[in-house]
């Protein structure tokens, strides 16, 4: 009913894309995903404080329950090469929770923030009180975010006019709900340290 392409099986099986561009753009994109998480986990990208240590997905619907769900089913504190923390919704209360569960490592959290349209007021929301809570410590938060959005959104433009680490494309085709092996899913897993070849693999099967 919106005219558009529902693609989200492509991402677990990039060769049934109607087109080798999205063929290519998918398997690019998991590639640099992976790349990321290697990076970071290496330290060859580092906050100015050192190693990060935790990571912070904003999002809202698919975008955090998908990461959340495949966090802690996948995922272990004793294993995870970073710990996990959630912006899921607006609350005050929740939010800071969160934030206070991060405490002084916020100097090594890096960030992440999803919204395919850009303009999800609940993501911004909690982006906006991310930015404020990096602020108050005298923290670069434009060194720290990730952006995972559509091509041009309004979060495309504020990450780029911000100089954010790196904006990843999250396409049109692919729905919020749906969006778990697209790279607003294995970006958190893969920082994390979960496997998303295998994850892949096993979407596949």
């Amino acid at each position: 009913d919106e005219n558009r392409m529902v693609g989200h099986y492509w991402l677990r099986a990039p060769e049934l894309a109607p087109t080798k561009e999205i063929t290519n753009a998918i398997r690019e994109v998991q590639a640099q995903t992976k790349a990321i998480a290697t990076s970071v986990h290496s330290g060859e990208l580092q906050a100015a404080e050192g190693f990060f240590t935790d990571l912070l997905v904003i999002g809202i619907g698919g975008s955090a329950l998908g990461p959340q769900f495949v966090s802690r089913a996948l995922g272990h504190p004793d294993s995870d090469k970073l710990a996990l923390h959630f912006f899921d919704n607006t609350d005050p209360d929740g939010i800071d929770l969160t934030l206070s569960e991060i405490g002084s490592h916020l100097a090594t959290t890096l960030v992440v923030v999803i919204s395919k349209s850009g303009g999800t007021p609940e993501t911004r929301n909690g982006m906006l009180e991310a930015e404020t809570a990096f602020a108050k410590q005298g923290l670069d938060f434009a060194k720290q975010a990730i952006a995972i959005t559509g091509d041009g959104s309004r979060l495309y433009q504020h990450a780029r006019s911000n100089d954010w680490l790196d904006i990843l494309p999250m396409w049109d085709w692919v729905g919020g709900r749906t969006s778990e092996t697209a790279v607003a899913g294995l970006l958190p897993a893969a920082l994390q340290g979960i496997d998303i070849d295998a994850l892949l693999a096993g979407a596949a099967r």
